[in-house]
């Protein structure tokens, strides 16, 4: 990203600055953790590398492509499927979906066959420790297990690049170390890692810690490193 900036408008028409000349390089394989105080904007940041909205300005290259001037939806979201997976802090389960169907559900806008997709969704919640919650609904499951079905979910299409947004935020901190523990397996498989968090013990997983403040990158630490 070189320059990005991005701003929201209130219903009077007052615009609201969020991003402010985002200058950013993140490496194929890199763990990165975005940290910084509420209304910073890290999880802003997050959705225009996620393609879930088009920049305001500036030059946003993903994997050689200049994401810059896709700013239809279609686009976008063929970049997402093919590209991205998503992990939230409130998991974003289909309540009414088994854990198997909701892992399962991104390998149908992928166009994979029933059959390939729910053995492929089964693979993925054995690898996560869920051989046994395959058939349970997220009413049926702790959060834990909810955070590590998105987990899987968010693997579906075998994604480069894995966005989570608070990933342990719901989770007490015995959980919340299994799901780091997961991530760092991600990385040494060879996926990139953009995370969001406020917790310094959680940050301490990635390779790097970039902190925004005021809409603009301030500092980077190689610490974890």
């Amino acid at each position: 990203m070189s320059g990005v900036t991005k701003s929201y408008f209130l219903s009077n028409g007052e615009e609201i600055p969020v991003l402010k000349g985002i200058d950013l390089e993140i490496q194929e394989n890199e763990f990165i953790a975005l940290m910084g105080e509420s209304g910073s904007g890290k999880s802003t940041l997050l959705n225009l590398l996620g393609c879930l909205n088009p920049i305001d300005a500036g030059t946003y290259i993903l994997a050689g492509q200049d994401i810059t001037e896709l700013r239809d939806d279609t686009s976008l979201a063929t970049i997402r499927n093919e590209m991205m997976g998503f992990i939230f802090q409130q998991f974003h389960l289909i309540q009414k979906m088994t854990a198997l169907k909701n892992v399962a559900l991104p390998g149908f806008y992928r166009g994979m066959s029933q059959k390939e997709r729910e053995e492929k969704a089964a693979q993925l919640l054995m690898e996560i420790g869920l051989p046994d919650r395959m058939d349970h609904k997220p009413s049926e499951l702790s959060g834990g297990q909810q955070q590590r079905v998105s987990i899987a979910r968010a693997l579906m299409n075998d994604p480069e690049i894995i966005l989570a947004d608070e990933p342990t935020g719901a989770l007490d901190s015995k959980t919340g170390i299994e799901v780091m523990e997961l991530f760092t397996e991600f990385r040494k498989r060879g996926k990139t890692i953009v995370m969001v968090t406020h917790t310094p013990e959680v940050a301490k997983y990635a390779d790097r810690i970039i902190f925004l403040k005021d809409g603009q990158v301030v500092n980077h630490d190689y610490h974890a490193l």
